[in-house]
């Protein structure tokens, strides 16, 4: 399997697991600041390697009246804010390739959203960029045929490259996650993340907005670890009832440090590295 590298943090097997967390969208600056400080004491003391999450723009809403964050321009400047001040990484989605090029100058990490992961010119577009790439998996694919996407990625000749499980669409307004999916993607040579709250979202399922259910994210997670899984992606929020973007799957921070402790129990016990 090959490694992503982000610095001084290494993605892949035989490495510790790594969290990827933050509130879906950036609500405000102040929101944001203390969500990211949070978990970087937190990811700190437990010598868990983190990355920041919070996106700039949600292009991909249930309703035209969504939320959608603060844009392309204010929100990579808050992102590098954070990331000057609370010396961590960064990632954010991107939408589309004319986002790329100044979204890679400010995030260590390129994500793209799964709807998009079929989508040939905008996905060898962010990885043209050669900064690391996490490419969502869609609902709509079977695990295996991720090795697709990763080959067009890899065309370019960037080697950084993740790929994120977040459930299969089975049904109407459903998800549901094979666990199997996780050794067979890793079988495809890329480091595996694992998406807790988003594989319990539930699409559409409020009409007008998606619903989900936080309290089976834990188990998720546990299980994802226990799998053997690269990295954890996680939405938390200070108070997810008032999130204005994935409340109903979001975990609050308070939850957060007892499930990581937890999630570290498990990667040691099945035999994987551990710093902290």
């Amino acid at each position: 399997m090959k490694t992503a590298i982000l610095g001084d943090i290494q993605i892949g097997a035989n490495k510790p697991f790594t969290l990827i967390a933050g509130p879906c969208v950036i609500e405000s600056e102040a929101m944001v600041q203390e969500t990211a400080a949070f978990l970087k004491t937190l990811t700190d003391t437990l010598q868990i390697p983190f990355i920041f999450k919070s996106s700039f723009d949600k292009a991909n809403r249930t309703s035209i009246s969504s939320f959608r964050g603060p844009g392309l321009e204010k929100g990579l400047r808050i992102l590098n804010d954070l990331k000057q001040s609370l010396n961590l990484k960064v990632t954010s989605d991107v939408h589309s390739p004319e986002q790329v090029p100044p979204a890679a100058e400010v995030l260590d990490l390129i994500q793209t959203p799964a709807f998009l992961c079929r989508q040939t010119d905008f996905i060898v577009s962010a990885a043209e960029a050669h900064v690391p790439l996490n490419i969502k998996k869609g609902p709509f694919l079977a695990p295996r045929e991720m090795g697709n996407v990763i080959q067009k990625a890899l065309s370019t000749g960037n080697e950084n490259i993740l790929v994120t499980e977040r459930g299969t669409m089975f049904g109407y307004n459903n998800l549901v996650v094979d666990f199997t999916g996780i050794p067979t993607m890793q079988q495809l040579g890329i480091p595996v993340v694992f998406d807790a709250t988003h594989s319990v979202q539930r699409p559409g399922g409020k009409g007008i907005q998606s619903g989900g259910d936080r309290a089976l994210a834990p188990t998720m997670a546990k299980a994802a670890v226990a799998a053997g899984v690269d990295a954890l992606f996680m939405e938390v929020h200070p108070d997810p009832d008032k999130a204005l973007c994935d409340g109903p799957n979001s975990l609050a921070l308070k939850t957060v440090e007892p499930l990581l402790k937890e999630l570290l129990g498990i990667s040691r016990a099945i035999g994987r590295p551990v710093t902290g």
